[in-house]
């Protein structure tokens, strides 16, 4: 039914191509679907929702129906994927959310992120010799930072949803209560992640068969204590979720575990609403078709929204166009954008309500230029020769991302995680849903790379009620005023890099929405030194001519840089809906 489903909509798209023409459409306005592309967009008038899972999406694209804006669809989904992706989705971790609001064309960043507890120290994941002890980091309650998810969408419904908040909790409950048919993406996630999963009687209860042994697709999972949670949710809003029995369940977990949030921690927990950091993009041309576009993403403490604003800014001094997409020329100028925006991450981000961010310096037009003018177009530097600039004084590939566009035209990037896959792999007893390990996400010493090998240092030291540093880069892009691309990624250190391409390919390279989140990608992040690509994803030729630029190229496995979900506004209003053909993604329209 799926390719039957893609089948109708692509000869819809292509017979409205067909009538526009007919129509007196301008010769140059590209076609809905191009002949010489394999990707088959999902295109829709009314509304789009594109999510890593195709239940969720679902759930997203219904509330639409229903006559919900795309707040409410945004929420839905999220808590759908608190069911229906337990690695990524989560009641149990914390986020960033974008909004644009078409009516009023303002656009708002939602901060969620989780909270350093009171009692967290600044070392405390170090040893006796002062090494970072990575289990304790990693796989204890200790772990865990204040969970902002429930909050942070609670927030979004008070702010702008239009349905009642119980029905937008709904297809969540019923799909933990009633039980999902297991995917092939699920059941297999399952069966790798069993060893470490299983660790913990309490996860091996609530995701594996008593029998002990891994669902497998076409399964039915049941969440029951999970939809007990959701329903709590529904009935009292954040507070089922911050006080009374959900937070018993997790203080009674925590103190049995040597962890440290209490109920005062979870009590005076507090979603942020931030001003959003912005910028302007200029593609070259001739002077009557330079096209401006108006980029909008999220601001500390992400580190996503500054450094893809400089990147960009860099590359504006830079030919790209020229050097082409995919060849190891136009490749060498993205990576070295990237190393020097990754070396000033390490030092100038962190929490900006505990460090002065230098965040007008890092998006300025000059600094970006001056980085362009540093750039050696036909040699790499090596990352040690590229420092942090220095200014006076004055993130486990499994997050998940979601974009919603509504009939009204407004607007949802929504990026939340756990951190690892699964998280920390623990589950809170009585509770059903997994906690996150988010405390890694600070620098527990100076100098020494987290799981996703980035460096940090005081800027973004563990301190109690402090939000840790972030990757996570919800995008939304407009022109002329008008909404154009709403973009993110999960995907830890890379995702920054993924969504500097994307936007790239849709902006530069005159990419559909399929066609830029397909494209072959790669990272670099300064340190290690090391430009990670996809498998085959450019010709033996493309790697002998980057290596011989200077750049060390490491393989990763497909899916490992990124799982890009994005929505483009097309000439004739209607949404290109792309989900990444790199797992079990989904675009659902109306």
């Amino acid at each position: 039914m799926k390719y039957m489903h893609q089948t109708i909509i692509f000869i819809a798209s292509f017979f409205l191509a067909f009538v526009s023409l007919a129509d007196n459409t301008k010769a140059d306005t590209p076609p809905l679907v191009r002949y010489d592309s394999i990707h088959h967009p999902t295109i829709a008038p009314n509304g789009m929702v594109v999510s890593q899972n195709k239940l969720a999406s679902q759930v997203g694209a219904d509330i639409l129906k229903q006559g919900g804006n795309a707040i409410d669809a945004a929420i839905a989904t999220a808590f759908a994927l608190a069911v229906t992706l337990p690695r990524a989705g989560n009641l149990g971790g914390g986020g960033f959310m974008l909004v644009h609001i078409e009516e009023t064309d303002q656009q708002f960043a939602l901060d969620y992120r989780e909270l350093a507890p009171e009692l967290a120290t600044r070392d405390m994941y170090l040893d006796d010799k002062g090494d970072v002890d990575k289990q304790k980091a990693w796989f204890t309650h200790q772990s865990a930072g204040v969970p902002g998810t429930v909050a942070g969408m609670y927030l979004a419904w008070e702010k702008w949803g239009s349905l009642k908040w119980k029905n937008l909790l709904a297809p969540a409950i019923r799909l933990a209560d009633k039980g999902m048919v297991v995917s092939y993406d699920l059941g297999t996630n399952l069966q790798r992640r069993q060893e470490r999963l299983s660790k913990n009687p309490i996860t091996k209860h609530y995701l594996y068969k008593q029998d002990g042994t891994s669902y497998q697709a076409g399964d039915i999972l049941r969440q029951r204590d999970l939809a007990k949670t959701l329903k709590r949710i529904a009935r009292k809003g954040a507070k089922g979720f911050y006080q009374g029995k959900t937070a018993d369940l997790i203080v009674a977990d925590m103190q049995a575990n040597e962890g440290l949030i209490t109920h005062a921690d979870l009590n005076n927990y507090k979603a942020v609403i931030r001003e959003v950091v912005s910028g302007e993009f200029t593609v070259p041309g001739t002077e009557d078709l330079v096209d401006n576009y108006q980029i909008v993403s999220m601001p500390p403490p992400s580190s996503g929204g500054i450094h893809l604003i400089q990147m960009l800014n860099t590359l504006e001094h830079l030919p790209l166009k020229e050097q082409g997409r995919d060849t190891a020329e136009g490749i060498h100028l993205l990576v070295e954008a990237m190393r020097v925006a990754y070396a000033d991450r390490s030092v100038h981000l962190g929490d900006p309500d505990f460090y002065d961010v230098p965040l007008e310096f890092l998006i300025s037009e000059d600094y970006g230029k001056k980085i362009a003018d540093g750039i050696n177009l036909n040699q790499a530097r090596k990352s040690s020769d590229v420092a942090p600039v220095t200014i006076a004084k004055k993130e486990s590939p499994d997050t998940t991302h979601f974009s919603v566009v509504d009939k009204f035209g407004n607007a949802v990037a929504n990026t939340y995680t756990l951190n690892f896959s699964y998280g920390s792999g623990i589950m809170v007893k009585g509770a059903g849903f997994l906690l996150n390990n988010e405390m890694d996400d600070f620098s527990s010493k100076p100098g020494v790379p987290n799981m996703f090998g980035l460096i940090g240092a005081e800027a973004n030291k563990i301190e109690p009620e402090k939000r840790m540093l972030s990757s996570m880069t919800p995008t939304i892009v407009t022109k002329d005023g008008k909404l154009k691309m709403v973009i993110g990624t999960p995907g830890g250190s890379t995702i920054i890099t993924q969504v500097f391409q994307v936007f790239l390919n849709v902006t530069e390279f005159d990419m559909g929405m399929s066609e830029a989140i397909n494209a072959p990608r790669f990272h670099h992040q300064w340190r290690p030194d090391m430009l990670f690509t996809e498998k085959d994803a450019f010709p033996a030729e493309t790697n002998a001519a980057l290596e011989k630029l200077g750049h060390k190229i490491k393989v990763r496995g497909s899916g490992k840089i990124g799982r890009f979900e994005g929505v483009l506004v097309l000439p004739d209003g209607k949404l290109e809906g792309g989900a990444d053909i790199r797992g079990d993604d989904s675009a659902e329209g109306y």
